[in-house]
């Protein structure tokens, strides 16, 4: 069944590399490497599409939810994970599903994937709903966990995303919207954790990173949702207000403790002279954006 996917196959690049030296492997291995980001780039067409209904979603008060197994799940989790602390969305804005559940993610539990029902039910379970937008990752663009969660996805009128690094998959068929960087061969025949998760890695930091700038989280190329709750946080949030609000670093610590810590409520109040209520006003009625609430 998977013999003839180009993940599977035996990399010439790689033939013989159990013979070869530990510098001559890791060379082996970076050349494969270098392959990934053009594979991502080709699909980037895809990928703004998926970004624009995810954040078309979001807007309506959708979720955007990743399902995966092994290697994809994790990658899923690791990327929904992020968000939060990174610009300080809810925890369930963005949601990670494995096959196996919690236990998956530091142990191998790769046999629950081959149950669809079992990816139908995990989504369920999570709340999903018609409103919100799905991302199935599967390198093969096969497993039956996640095509089974995507056709439970795709029957409840949710925007689906298959994510893969085989073309003409399954999943690319079952999906609005499929990205599939085809990355070929991996150095060790079928080891898709190597080119095919790294490829599922940038395109996850693309969908949610892009997702975020969307949304407003990001003014300039700053992380302005950052909350300065620790010692390296408040040190953060303070040079982003400087840089963004056109302030020394004194006047930046002053703005931020006056907006009550929210850095977005402190640039505005830097840039246009307003107090916290005014600014906070000002932001709300611009969506949250910054560059909104500056036009104003």
């Amino acid at each position: 069944m998977l013999d003839d996917l180009p993940t599977e196959q035996p990399n010439p690049a790689s033939d013989g590399i159990d013979a070869r030296s530990t510098e001559e492997i890791l060379r082996i291995i970076n050349e494969e490497d270098r392959k990934v980001a053009a594979a991502v780039g080709a699909e980037i067409p895809r990928i703004a599409q998926a970004v624009d209904l995810i954040v078309d979603r979001i807007g309506r008060g959708g979720r955007l939810f990743y399902i995966g197994a092994g290697t994809s799940g994790r990658l899923g989790v690791l990327d929904a994970s992020e968000c939060p602390p990174t610009y300080n969305v809810p925890p369930d804005l963005v949601r990670g599903i494995i096959a196996g559940g919690e236990a998956a993610l530091s142990r191998s539990t790769e046999a629950s994937e081959d149950d669809p029902g079992s990816g139908a039910r995990d989504l369920e379970a999570a709340g999903f709903t018609g409103k919100d937008a799905l991302v199935g990752i599967a390198a093969s663009g096969r497993t039956p966990y996640v095509l089974g969660a995507v056709e439970a996805a795709s029957r409840a009128g949710a925007v689906t995303v298959g994510l893969s690094s085989n073309p003409d998959s399954p999943l690319s068929k079952a999906v609005d919207i499929a990205i599939t960087p085809e990355t070929g061969p991996e150095v060790v025949a079928g080891s898709t954790r190597m080119k095919a998760g790294t490829a599922a890695k940038l395109v996850l930091n693309m969908l949610s990173t892009a997702t975020m700038i969307r949304l407003g989280h990001v003014f300039g190329n700053l992380m302005v949702n950052v909350q300065p709750s620790n010692v390296k946080l408040t040190e953060r949030a303070r040079r982003i207000v400087a840089q963004a609000g056109g302030v020394g670093r004194q006047e930046a610590a002053s703005l931020l403790e006056a907006a009550g810590g929210d850095v977005k409520t402190a640039i505005v109040m830097a840039r246009t002279g307003a107090g916290r209520d005014e600014a906070q006003r000002t932001l709300a009625s611009a969506g949250g954006r910054i560059s909104g609430a500056l036009a104003r």
